[in-house]
């Protein structure tokens, strides 16, 4: 086994020394091709989650500002700034001289990515909607950065370690989940949504998966209405006793006797390799509550 991940290992540096030389082209999720005519020395990222996708690739290195709330891994926190992703400091990323800006299709703005294009930067623009883009996204960003080797290593663990959780849960009893990621307003995912994946996987089915926007805010009347069997989520609070207690102070008495289970946000709403972790808790916590006597 240990021969077999050798081999493949040198399979893929080759495959990667064979593209540059001929000069690969790189779509983005957005649709963009353009040329990979050498690695990015300088990267800036416009997203929290890209910088930890660059890290997992083993470009880290390479990264000269990040946005705000990049705070994983640990020398992700010493980066300089350039606001956030919602609103990046455009000269200020000029000034660094990226020879690329790694983009959030779903978070960052059309204008801005555009506006870095129109100045001359290069722009990669990564989005993830299932857990198999995960792994494709780093994969791309090790192409980018000329680290295809890393890339690969920490693309195949995280698909190695989805592949058990699939063939663990496969035949599990479904569960109706309601997945919160704010509670002022009422916010949840529907079925494009990664963490719908994650539910697939676990076993769970979204109960607003057939929701027309990708983070719907919806009612406790709703909620209510698609009858789940348990509430998931975390972002509104920084513990498991907390998200309960939230949830135990609705007025209604059908929403707050729902089971709760806490997930740590970092696990499972950034569409990084660390939602694998995040992942293996959603499968437990849906493991438990089918074994649980009232169900």
């Amino acid at each position: 086994m240990a021969a077999r991940r050798v081999i493949c290992a040198w399979a893929a540096a080759i495959a990667w020394c064979a593209a540059h030389a001929a000069g690969t082209t790189l779509t983005d999720d957005r649709g963009a091709a353009g040329p990979v005519s050498r690695p990015a020395a300088r990267i800036v990222t416009l997203s929290p989650h890209l910088t930890e996708l660059v890290f997992a690739a083993g470009a880290g290195a390479r990264l000269v500002a990040v946005p705000r709330y990049s705070d994983y891994p640990e020398a992700a926190k010493t980066l300089p700034r350039i606001g956030d992703a919602t609103r990046v400091d455009l000269e200020r990323v000029l000034a660094l001289r990226p020879d690329l800006v790694l983009a959030w299709k779903s978070g960052n703005s059309a204008a801005d990515i555009e506006r870095l294009e129109a100045l001359g930067l290069r722009v990669y623009v990564s989005d993830a909607a299932a857990l198999g883009d995960v792994a494709r996204s780093v994969r791309a960003i090790g192409v980018l950065a000329g680290t295809a080797l890393a890339a690969e290593r920490q693309a195949a663990e995280f698909e190695r370690r989805i592949a058990a959780l699939h063939a663990r849960y496969a035949g599990a009893a479904p569960l109706r989940v309601f997945y919160q990621i704010w509670d002022r307003p009422l916010l949840t995912v529907n079925g494009a949504h990664l963490i719908s994946d994650v539910l697939r996987v676990c076993g769970g089915v979204n109960v607003f998966a057939d929701a027309p926007l990708l983070t719907p805010s919806v009612s406790l009347e709703a909620l209510i209405a698609a009858r789940p069997d348990v509430v998931l989520g975390g972002s509104s609070a920084m513990t498991a006793r907390e998200f309960a207690a939230q949830w135990r102070s609705h007025r209604v008495a059908a929403a707050a006797s729902l089971p709760v289970r806490y997930v740590s946000p970092d696990l499972i709403q950034r569409a990084t390799p660390r939602i694998a972790e995040g992942a293996a808790v959603v499968c437990e916590a849906l493991h438990e509550l089918r074994a649980a006597p009232a169900h």
